[in-house]
């Protein structure tokens, strides 16, 4: 043992005093980085969510479709046997496909879930009657297309996209799916794309068919 300038202190105990304090001070260290870096990648995780959920909150509420018009066509002395739904996308929609879009309609009797089909009838230049256009499929479960504005042409049979600007009619043979509608018939149902709001669908027929084609639903 070496000599102590200082009367009565064990100058050995320096060391182990030291010692001691610099391993509290290294474990400090080290806590306070693994709390930091925890810190840091759990801010990063939540960064990370709230940016995902905020854009996909952001799609649901901008994006979507809404109907413009429904319109029903019934022979003279008989029920509504076509239908034609107007609908055009909302602002914020980059793009509704048809393969995954599906439409629902009830009569409060009966509900029936309509799929694109594959029958397609592009814009319809010098058409005087849409309803003679053949886009009202047999099939009870399907619906057709009438493109009515496509400006950038992004609308085709086996890519049935429709974005910002279109207008399509979405055609449903009502005698297939429905033994046709009567007067005085509670009618509603929904396009529901993947994506984004619904277009909803809620009228009541005519008291009387008195014309051939007939305004049912009108939004603005």
């Amino acid at each position: 043992m070496r000599k102590c300038l200082f009367k009565n202190i064990n100058c050995n105990n320096f060391a182990s005093i030291g010692i001691g304090g610099l391993i509290i001070f290294i474990s400090i260290v080290l806590v306070a980085g693994i709390a930091a870096s925890i810190l840091i990648q759990t801010s990063t995780n939540i960064e990370s969510q709230a940016t995902s959920t905020g854009s996909k909150t952001k799609s649901e509420v901008s994006a979507g479709l809404s109907v413009y018009s429904v319109e029903g066509y019934a022979a003279d002395g008989e029920d509504i046997s076509k239908l034609a739904i107007m609908i055009r996308p909302l602002a914020g929609t980059e793009g509704i496909n048809f393969l995954t879009t599906y439409l629902e309609l009830s009569d409060t009797n009966k509900k029936v879930i309509f799929n694109y089909s594959t029958i397609f009838y592009s814009k319809p230049d010098g058409l005087s009657n849409i309803f003679n256009a053949n886009v009202f499929p047999d099939v009870a479960s399907q619906f057709g297309l009438i493109i009515l504005e496509d400006f950038d042409d992004s609308v085709s049979q086996l890519n049935p996209v429709i974005n910002k600007g279109d207008k399509v009619y979405l055609c449903i043979n009502l005698t297939a799916s429905f033994n046709d509608i009567t007067e005085n018939t509670d009618v509603w149902g929904r396009v529901v794309p993947e994506v984004g709001h619904v277009g909803v669908i809620d009228f009541r027929t005519p008291y009387s068919f008195i014309d051939n084609v007939m305004e049912l639903q009108w939004n603005m």
